[in-house]
């Protein structure tokens, strides 16, 4: 029998209307995000030797992709309301003018975390683009996409995206 093509966020009626996910299996789910930004050569500098004008850079994108995957409920309609029982937002750089960025979410639940983890990693480049902006406005935030999922009935997923550097 073939199934149906509904949308979950429209009810019968054509309304938005929020997945109803108490019926769901509450598992362990966790989800990876990457992203990268690209900057100048002084930008990159500036950054390694923590001699940015308005700080320490890192640790301030570090906090905002935080704070932005606990609040991701607030920022995506019809995202449920999750409670994180991790969230860790890491650096690396990628080449000399290249840094990356990974956000892992975790909890246990009924629905997944990977909004969670692109939302951290969206607002820890966006941070970065702002606290350096005066000096490179032509910085390019690319590649951002979720790595990594578990938990729930659809599995493990990893992405076979050649473009992120693990």
């Amino acid at each position: 029998m073939k199934e149906s093509l509904q949308f979950t966020h429209i009810n019968d009626q054509g309304k938005a209307r929020m997945v109803d996910v108490s019926k769901k299996e509450e598992t362990e789910r966790t989800a990876v995000a990457y992203g990268e930004i690209h900057m100048n050569k002084e930008v990159a500098t500036g950054i390694k030797n923590q001699t940015m004008k308005k700080g320490e850079v890192l640790q301030v994108a570090r906090i905002a992709g935080i704070m932005a995957a606990k609040k991701t409920f607030e920022l995506i309609p019809l995202c449920h309301v999750l409670a994180l029982t991790k969230c860790e937002v890491d650096f690396s750089w990628k080449t000399n003018q290249i840094l990356s960025v990974h956000c892992l979410t975790k909890t246990v639940g009924p629905t997944g975390v990977e909004m969670e983890a692109l939302t951290g990693v969206n607002i820890a480049l966006l941070t970065i683009y702002d606290m350096c902006k005066a000096m490179d406005r032509e910085m390019n935030i690319m590649n951002v996409c979720l790595v990594e999922k578990s938990g729930g009935k659809s599995g493990h997923f990893i992405s076979t995206n050649t473009e992120v550097d693990e």
